[in-house]
């Protein structure tokens, strides 16, 4: 596989297209090692095959049509008006929607691929450059990593056999960190680069609920799917399907701006947009597929935890090898296999299995906008049409503040357990 690795760096470096790079470099895996390459066909196909998969089409849809529909251009008022004061404003709101919308779509990269196309085309307008708004948009989807109803928590809480209630609590935490973090390097960022405020000052209250109930129905859609989701009326995937479903009912029925040939259109960018991504993930299933063969997470792992026992230098070094997992690896995976194997580690040293879920999903999660494998990274920089250069570029502001909540984690552990300790009681491991 190291040999694999190689050659996708190589022709990445050589400016070929990444989806070939990823695909070209796992169909060199499967020469090497001789294996049947039906083998690499139905890894393609599953890869795509995933129910949770699925909402990142749906979420992309469902972004078009509010770009079609006026919910966008409403929220983008709202949005003025109320973060029009802060530097990078636009930005500022995707940070916000991202800590309400992420446990809703249930995917990191499907979160990242809505909010580049609801609040990209305004980013541009505002003049913020491609690579710092898909910077914005992919980085603040992270948050889903925590915020509940996280798939990757139920994943891991299943597979580590550790309450999923506590960890739905502790979420909250690390999630609304992330979020002020965030928000803070926009600001910052913002400023660096010239994206000045909107406004000189706040708006006052009148204006701003005026233009509140204008945007009533598009405030209404992010409320009824944290509900519908909340109460389990539906699961995050079906979310998505709602999304269009509403959007549609809205630009047709409340404001009438649908029409047959913006439907059209509507419909052919999304096409465009799911055909891309989708290619990528085939690609990545294949190149994950000669990873998890060649068993270099445990290996890394065993060799690892051989190094030292102290609780924070280990952790620090599992925090690495999940960082670098996440580069190479879908996240799934890697809390499918890493769980069992790490988690009575950290539990050895002292570390509360809760704490540690919440700091082995944020880093795993970080892996979508990392490459090789980083979809997110991949669906942000093609949607905003950017390059992954200019994206990691732009961002790294963004990357640090999310770095920044994992070192948090580590030194005040007890931060994570207060909500779980205060609902449920102090645990007894």
């Amino acid at each position: 596989m190291i040999a694999a690795i190689g050659i996708f760096f190589v022709f990445l470096l050589l400016g070929m297209p990444v989806a070939f790079a990823i695909g070209i470099s796992g169909w060199s895996f499967f020469l090497i090692r001789e294996l049947p390459l039906s083998i690499m066909v139905q890894k393609c196909i599953s890869t795509t095959q995933s129910f949770t998969m699925l909402a990142i089409p749906l979420f992309i849809l469902a972004g078009n049509l509010m770009n079609a529909t006026g919910i966008t251009r409403r929220l983008m008022n709202l949005a003025n008006v109320l973060c029009g004061h802060m530097y990078g404003s636009v930005g500022q709101v995707s940070c916000v929607l991202s800590t309400l919308m992420g446990g809703v779509s249930g995917s990191a990269v499907a979160d990242a691929a809505m909010q580049c196309r609801i609040l990209g085309p305004e980013m541009l307008k505002h003049g913020y450059s491609r690579g710092w708004s898909a910077a914005v948009n992919g980085l603040s989807g992270l948050i889903v990593a925590t915020i509940p109803p996280s798939m990757g928590l139920i994943i891991y809480g299943t597979t580590g056999e550790v309450s999923i209630g506590r960890l739905f609590m502790a979420g909250w935490f690390p999630g609304v960190l992330m979020m002020l973090l965030l928000m803070i390097a926009v600001r910052w960022s913002a400023r660096k680069y010239g994206y000045k405020p909107e406004r000189a000052k706040m708006a006052p209250v009148g204006e701003i609920l005026k233009v509140c109930l204008d945007s009533i129905w598009a405030l209404l859609f992010p409320v009824m799917l944290i509900v519908l989701i909340r109460f389990g009326i539906m699961s995050p995937t079906e979310s998505g399907a709602f999304a269009c479903a509403y959007a549609l009912f809205v630009g047709m029925v409340i404001y009438r701006e649908m029409t047959p040939q913006i439907m059209m259109q509507t419909l052919k960018d999304s096409v465009k947009d799911v055909t891309v991504i989708a290619i990528i993930l085939c690609f990545s299933g294949v190149f994950g597929y000669g990873v998890v063969f060649d068993d270099l997470t445990t290996t890394l792992a065993t060799a690892l935890v051989s190094i030292t026992s102290n609780r924070v230098a280990l952790l620090f070094l599992v925090i690495v090898f999940l960082l670098i997992c996440g580069c190479f690896m879908e996240t799934t995976v890697i809390a499918l296999i890493l769980t069992p194997i790490l988690k009575p580690v950290m539990e050895s040293v002292g570390v509360d299995p809760v704490v540690f879920g919440m700091i082995m999903m944020t880093c795993v999660t970080f892996g979508v906008m990392t490459p090789p494998v980083g979809t997110g990274l991949y669906t942000t920089a093609d949607i905003m049409g950017c390059s992954i250069q200019d994206v990691v570029k732009d961002g790294w502001p963004f990357y640090l503040a999310v770095i920044l909540v994992v070192v948090v984690m580590v030194f005040f552990p007890d931060a994570v357990l207060f909500l779980p300790n205060l609902v449920y009681g102090v645990s007894a491991v």
